[in-house]
């Protein structure tokens, strides 16, 4: 029914072009032509899309698709109409290419408001696709493929997020992400938590309007596990004091959950834990790291972390440690650890690991390091093996069907894509109304 009333919506709107075309060109009353064409003109670059139920920004996003769609039909219209004059021998050079400098004038308009529209509301059209659309504008032939993909892009969001949000709007009303015990969010490494790019991507935001209370663990973006997991301890703690809780259940993803385990079995957290998720954390380490770590020279680490800890401090850190923490997460290291730390039997301990595919795995840096990691640790998710993701009660494996796969960046929506066969916003969801069920 939706998809019906979105049809109906474009073929108004679309379909009035040609034949606004038409009447201008073979007008019965040719006032009463020029108004029509000036009135659907306005309300065509003036309101969003027919989109039921649907945010403001999809309705805006979806009339983009709208607008270019009808540029799109309007121009071949207009060409069809000029070749046709110009071959039956109707055609007049001073009425015609002023009427065509007007059409083409207005289709220009129709143009950049449609494009304009997708370019600022689109999440998934992402950069690439905004580049190379805006490079290739005015290559013929090629120009067309790129409109094309906008718009299909444009009207695939549109109909995924207006699905999704009917879906949320059960789970929100339910409350099921209402845990008795609030969320610590706990990055992983070489990133920081920020308010204006948050880490967990439209993750959060969802659960807590799910009913979820979240807050993030805040440790610095590059430091060994141990100095790590002292941060995160005061940040527990701390935590707990100013939302007057006894517990949190702590989310921790990659290096994230190496810190949250240091500081629960080492730093006396236990009794500030109710649960530990790990989500593609390295509990045994990754072998590609170890085999990368010990064949560059010491010149050449020491030399990549001067670069990196300088750009650290620049963004916030205070004394980031790029060697220890790329240390931290060799084979060796992390099953040593892993044979040290002794879990809480207060505290619930699952994990979850990803399994990418190939090449069209995700995206770039994660779908070329995948075929590496593959050969030295086996099934992994670009960076984790699905082996060294396991710990805990209950390990879960996340995989989709065909090649896409699903990225260690795909488990925290770096990208904020939608994956056919995986949504990531309603996984979380599921995860967390899981322990509010376990009464954590």
């Amino acid at each position: 029914m939706m998809f019906l009333l979105f049809t109906v919506a474009d073929a108004a709107v679309i379909c009035s072009v040609p034949v606004v075309c038409l009447l201008i060109e073979f007008p019965t009353n040719i006032y009463i032509a020029l108004l029509l064409a000036f009135t659907v003109f306005i309300l065509m670059n003036n309101l969003p899309s027919v989109c039921p139920g649907a945010r403001s920004r999809l309705k805006v996003l979806y009339g983009g698709a709208v607008l270019l769609t009808a540029f799109l039909v309007s121009m071949t219209v207009l060409s069809a109409l000029l070749i046709y004059r110009i071959a039956s021998g109707q055609f007049i050079p001073n009425a015609d290419i002023a009427y065509i400098i007007f059409a083409v004038l207005c289709g220009f308009i129709v143009f950049v408001n449609g494009i304009v529209r997708i370019y600022v509301t689109s999440v998934q059209a992402g950069i690439k696709l905004r580049v190379l659309a805006a490079v290739f504008a005015f290559i013929p032939i090629v120009n067309l493929v790129f409109m094309i993909k906008l718009i299909v892009t444009a009207k695939r969001e549109t109909m995924y997020e207006i699905a999704y949000d009917e879906r949320e709007k059960v789970f929100a009303a339910d409350k099921v992400c209402a845990t008795k015990y609030p969320l610590l969010m706990v990055h992983g490494v070489f990133f920081r938590d920020s308010r204006l790019l948050n880490y967990w991507g439209r993750v959060p935001a969802a659960l807590e309007r799910c009913g979820a209370v979240v807050r993030y663990g805040g440790q610095q973006s590059a430091l060994s596990v141990e100095a790590s997991a002292k941060e995160l301890a005061a940040r527990i703690e701390q935590t707990c004091k100013e939302l007057g809780c006894e517990k949190l259940n702590i989310i921790a993803h990659s290096k994230g959950g190496l810190d949250s385990r240091f500081a629960i079995s080492e730093l006396g957290c236990g009794k500030y834990v109710a649960s530990l998720t790990t989500v593609c954390t390295p509990h045994r380490g990754c072998i590609f790291v170890e085999n990368i770590y010990d064949r560059i020279p010491e010149a050449g680490r020491q030399k990549m972390a001067a670069a990196y800890n300088a750009a650290a401090r620049r963004a916030g850190d205070t004394a980031p440690d790029f060697l220890a923490a790329v240390g931290d997460l060799r084979e060796s290291v992390c099953i040593a650890r892993d044979e040290e730390l002794k879990d809480d039997p207060g505290v619930y301990y699952q994990s979850v690991g990803a399994a990418a595919k190939d090449r069209k795995s995700g995206r770039f840096p994660l779908n070329i390091s995948l075929p590496m990691v593959n050969r030295t640790d086996g099934e992994n998710d670009g960076l984790v093996s699905v082996a060294s993701s396991r710990h805990g009660e209950d390990h879960r494996v996340l995989r989709v069907p065909g090649r896409r796969g699903i990225t260690h960046a795909d488990m925290i929506d770096l990208n904020r894509e939608n994956i056919p066969d995986f949504d990531v916003r309603g996984f979380y969801i599921g995860l967390v109304s899981e322990l509010r069920e376990r009464g954590l």
